[in-house]
């Protein structure tokens, strides 16, 4: 049955399922100023999340506690473009068999990690919990959409027909420490941190962002999803999912401003016409977590520093990999 709040980590065994992506990473620093938590990660040698068999031998082998469910694929609006059965299979199948199994397990709680691509292109802003399935999604991303609104709907599933406190967050987009700096497949951060850094060591007079810069978009660093995720593991429990959001937006154009300013770089702007801009604003109604009692830590010129520093700290293994 559900548990009652707040929900105490302290001594128990913690599986943040996707460990070495952004989020999962950002959890894994954040569970390490915790007292007592036994954390457990795995990679795909170890279990294969998208063999519901493999999954359900790990969990049973090592009876996780709490299990923040983190893994994806994920990528920008060329990534969803150009592998939709790959998002929307791989997406489905993870959640359905980490979900499933933790059901079989007696997992105690789990959070699955939505996406803010799950509400309709023209949802009102700032989009609110219940905008959810009310009119049509963006074309570039829907098939990552289904994959995690079919994840939202299995937590709720196995909370009404069994009693799992299972829930679901939706975090705005974001950036930071170990985010993907593919330039095709990256999301617009790490891209815009790339194009920039490059242009300024090889002296370039331009740098090119795709679309016309002017749509509106809200960010969020890792670090702080991390923490709100963990504030949410402990005191929430409701079928219905929450946004976590950061509760600021910035256009693209002013985005890459502030970047340019961040790494020293006074070229100018160009604009790739031929690309997406994709949905023309998209920013979360934090109300419910706000009302909870949490806010987020890092301002957007702070955060973006903090990324940057973390992208020159990083960059000849970013190039070999």
């Amino acid at each position: 049955m559900t548990n009652s709040l707040p929900y105490s980590l302290a001594g128990k065994r913690v599986w943040i399922c996707g460990h070495k992506g952004m989020v999962g990473s950002a959890i894994v620093r954040r569970l390490e100023k915790e007292s007592d938590v036994d954390i457990l990660t795995t990679d795909h040698s170890e279990v294969d999340l998208v063999n519901q068999g493999a999954v359900e031998t790990w969990l049973s082998q090592n009876k996780p506690d709490a299990i923040f469910l983190a893994a994806a694929k994920v990528g920008g609006i060329h990534a969803n473009n150009t592998y939709p059965a790959d998002f929307i299979y791989l997406n489905t199948m993870i959640a359905a068999n980490v979900i499933h199994a933790a059901y079989k397990n007696k997992v105690e709680k789990l959070l699955f990690l939505g996406s803010s691509c799950i509400y309709p292109k023209m949802a009102p802003q700032p989009i609110r919990e219940d905008a959810l399935m009310t009119g049509p999604l963006e074309p570039t991303n829907q098939w990552y959409a289904i994959a995690k609104i079919s994840g939202i709907m299995m937590a709720q599933a196995y909370r009404s027909q069994y009693g799992c406190d299972f829930i679901s967050a939706m975090p705005t987009n974001l950036y930071g420490p170990n985010d993907n700096y593919h330039l095709e497949n990256s999301h617009v951060i790490p891209a815009i941190i790339q194009k920039v850094h490059k242009a300024k060591v090889n002296n370039d007079p331009t740098i090119e962002i795709w679309g016309t810069g002017k749509v509106y978009r809200e960010f969020m660093h890792a670090d702080d999803c991390a923490d709100g995720l963990v504030f949410l593991m402990k005191n929430y429990s409701q079928p219905e999912h929450i946004n976590l959001g950061a509760g600021r937006e910035v256009t693209i154009l002013g985005l890459t401003k502030t970047i340019m300013k961040i790494i020293g770089y006074e070229g100018k702007i160009v604009h790739d016409l031929s690309r997406p801009d994709g949905p023309p604003k998209k920013m979360m109604d934090n109300s419910q977590l706000s009302a909870l009692g949490w806010a987020p830590n890092y301002k957007l010129e702070s955060g973006l520093r903090h990324a940057y520093q973390w992208f020159l700290e990083n960059e000849i293994n970013l190039r070999a990999s």
